[in-house]
């Protein structure tokens, strides 16, 4: 018996290229949550910065008078509170001694209960006024470098207008939108080539995917894949290609003479331990000496018997030459 091999599986095409910006992981656009005049910048263009460090301030004039109203408030309601404490207590001893009615009691305990109450509403806003004025200091999140400067300083600056961005030397990664068709030729964590445009003549850097879009309905959309690169690689803002390389499952393939008809349809004999099977098949199409076919049984790499079947049976044993 001859023998020959089951071929098909995947094709790979060659990578098609998607431009894209490199940028740092950690980034942030800074706004302040009050509004006001810059008076106070204590950063440059590309400087670096510690985190917790004092970025610059707005001054708003009604921030610090509201603040200090605030404690003024909780002050005054704090020493009536304590009065009518100290009051509810003599009318109860008095109370005990009936020289005070119930009634006149329980208004004292009211006026105490109530004075009570505006003590936490002034202790709430108090903190609110303090938060407020801590709002108008701008401070960095987190370590990293000023890589913009958006507002200068004596200017007004509207409560969330962006002041300055500030990004983090820690990870790198770019972002490449492609068609919808190639969000199912990539997974999380696939490793991606990425070349630099600026220097092509070096090798590629090896990016993993770390993020992936869903399709959306809005025809002729790209949509966003997230690569994630070495450190010490590539720097922010330059430009880079990341390749992505679209799988096709192509049909399995065996030679046109191990294919047999017989009266319940087309099958071939699959060998395996010196012993033939038959394995039905569909055969798709014929490619010059081999024949398309489809099968649940058969994989690449098998081998099929294409010589000497004339009476060949299921299950015969059989010595491969």
């Amino acid at each position: 018996m001859r023998v020959a091999e089951v071929t098909g599986g995947e094709n790979r095409d060659l990578p098609l290229r998607f431009s894209g910006i490199v940028r740092a992981t950690q980034r942030a656009t800074l706004t302040f949550q009050v509004s006001g005049t810059l008076r106070e910048r204590a950063v440059e263009l590309g400087q670096k910065v510690r985190v917790g460090e004092v970025l610059a301030q707005v001054y708003n004039p009604a921030l610090e008078p509201a603040r200090d109203s605030a404690l003024a408030r909780l002050e005054e309601l704090r020493t009536q509170y304590r009065q009518a404490e100290r009051e509810w207590e003599r009318s109860s001893r008095l109370h005990e001694r009936g020289v005070v009615s119930e009634q006149g009691l329980e208004q004292l305990a009211a006026r105490r209960d109530a004075l009570e109450a505006s003590v936490a509403t002034a202790q709430a806003a108090l903190a609110e006024a303090t938060r407020l004025l801590e709002e108008s200091t701008l401070r960095a999140p987190f370590s990293g470098r000023v890589e913009a400067l958006l507002v200068e300083r004596d200017e007004f600056v509207a409560a969330g207008q962006p002041v300055m961005r500030l990004s983090s030397p820690e990870g790198r990664e770019v972002e490449v939108r492609v068609p919808a068709y190639l969000l199912d030729h990539v997974k999380l964590e696939q490793t991606l080539p990425v070349w630099s445009v600026q220097d092509r003549s070096q090798p590629p850097q090896t990016g993993s995917v770390v993020e992936i879009a869903q399709a959306g309905a809005v025809r002729g959309e790209l949509h966003p894949v997230l690569v994630s690169l070495p450190v010490n690689t590539l720097e922010p803002g330059e430009p880079v290609e990341v390749g992505i390389t679209p799988v096709r499952p192509s049909g399995l393939t065996v030679p046109l003479l191990s294919v047999v008809r017989h009266a319940d349809g087309v099958s071939v004999y699959r060998v395996r331990d010196n012993q033939a099977r038959r394995v039905s098949v569909e055969v798709d199409r014929v490619v010059g000496e081999r024949v398309v076919i489809r099968s649940g049984e058969l994989n690449p790499g098998d081998q099929v018997v294409y010589a000497g079947m004339t009476r060949l049976a299921d299950g015969d044993a059989l010595e491969v030459r």
